[in-house]
């Protein structure tokens, strides 16, 4: 990608007991019944309300989404869309690029891990290949193509190819979240997981003929995150809400800022992305395992201070969590369309410290109005397809019934 506190003091109720769905990619609305993964991460639980009397396809009562997680992928994606914005501004000031390299060690760390987490269940069941077919293949393929034409639009390219196995801009989450989805069996056999997929990364990071097939880079650097998030259970995310994890996640944040800070002039972000092999940026193999073992380590360490902070209450904003989705791959053409059409290059202001605040407020306010309800009705077709044609009878009324049972 080239690119909220609630005060619960010592006494607090557990987090509810996991609901196996899809979370996350980073978000969309999915089923909610035990022991169900649906395509999506940036996929989700239902959020907090009174459970409906009536129960839907005669098997049992609508289940609730779970508001800590809908509040995690909100924040998330404005974080996410807030770096997109300073992605411009970072090559005039160290401020901004110190903000940059700190967001990107962790927004998409932890969608990648909340996906995990809710992918525990996956399994090669005919409902959940529909819903991985339809809820991650095709936004894949819709964008991919969508991006393209945009691109030789906006940048006046009409050479750019369109190529599903050349994912370009924020299509790489969606190929990436297919793989990772696929290799859950895998997962769950092995003895040491994490480690095993630690040292894929590592393996990857100095490979540095895997190619951009499928970005694949970016989808074995990455996995360490979706695999840790397979084997965590509810309390590991009751243990960072608890008061003295969120007081000491204050001074890890500052010290991590003034980290970047030191860092910016002296290291590329290049490395945040996770796209390329050590060789690709000019140094040794060596660099590029102890890069990715630190950044693996940061990442885990500023995504659990981050969810320390995230609110276990419902917000204003916890309705938007179930389309962050939407707006993920929706502020993708704003994002780029603001560097095709030179707007930071024709507004100098917007390079000084007013400029950089206000370029964080509208992207926060765009993200945000593109994850509401209104926009997702008019986008599911491209997002959330039912495609009942394109499937067995049979198994289009076995997803279809387990997702009536869940609330769907």
């Amino acid at each position: 990608m080239t690119n909220s506190v609630q005060p619960h003091g010592r006494h607090r109720a557990p987090l509810p007991p996991v609901q196996e769905t899809a979370a996350t990619a980073p978000g969309r609305t999915a089923p909610h019944s035990p022991g169900h993964a649906s395509p999506h991460a940036p996929h989700s639980l239902r959020s907090p309300r009174p459970a409906a009397p009536a129960q839907r396809s005669g098997t049992g009562p609508a289940k609730q989404r779970d508001a800590f997680f809908d509040n995690a992928k909100y924040l998330a994606i404005v974080l996410v869309a807030m770096a997109h914005a300073w992605e411009p501004l970072t090559d005039h000031s160290r401020t901004a690029e110190a903000l940059y390299m700190t967001v990107y060690t962790f927004h998409m760390p932890a969608f990648i891990l909340i996906s995990g987490y809710f992918s525990r269940s996956f399994d090669m069941r005919a409902d959940r290949l529909i819903r991985l077919v339809t809820g991650v293949a095709v936004p894949y393929v819709v964008f991919e193509i969508a991006y393209t034409f945009f691109k030789r639009w906006a940048d006046d390219d009409p050479t750019q190819p369109i190529s599903l196995l050349d994912p370009w801009y924020l299509t790489w989450f969606l190929i990436a979240l297919f793989v990772w989805r696929l290799t859950v069996p895998l997962w769950k056999v092995v003895r040491w997981p994490v480690p095993l997929a630690l040292c894929v990364a590592l393996l990857a990071v100095i490979s540095p003929d895997i190619g951009d097939d499928l970005d694949l880079q970016r989808v074995l650097q990455f996995m360490p995150f979706f695999v840790l998030g397979l084997f965590l259970k509810p309390e590991h995310f009751q243990l960072v809400r608890r008061r003295e994890v969120r007081i000491l996640s204050v001074p890890v944040f500052a010290c991590a800022v003034l980290l970047a800070y030191w860092a910016a002039p002296r290291m590329t972000s290049v490395w945040f992305y996770r796209r390329e092999s050590a060789q690709e940026l000019g140094v040794p193999w060596w660099v590029g395992v102890v890069m990715t073992l630190a950044l693996f380590g940061c990442s885990v360490v500023l995504t659990a201070c981050f969810f320390a902070w995230v609110p276990r209450r419902k917000m204003w904003f916890t309705v938007l969590g179930a389309g962050t989705l939407y707006g993920y791959l929706l502020h993708g053409f704003l994002a780029k369309g603001s560097r095709f059409w030179g707007w930071f290059e024709d507004y100098p202001w917007l390079h000084r410290p007013v400029g950089e605040v206000f370029v964080s407020v509208v992207a926060a306010a765009v993200v945000t109005a593109l994850c509401t309800p209104v926009v997702r009705r008019v986008f599911r077709f491209a997002m959330e397809p039912r495609m009942e044609w394109a499937f067995r009878r049979d198994a289009t009324a076995v997803a279809r019934e387990r997702a009536g049972s869940s609330g769907y």
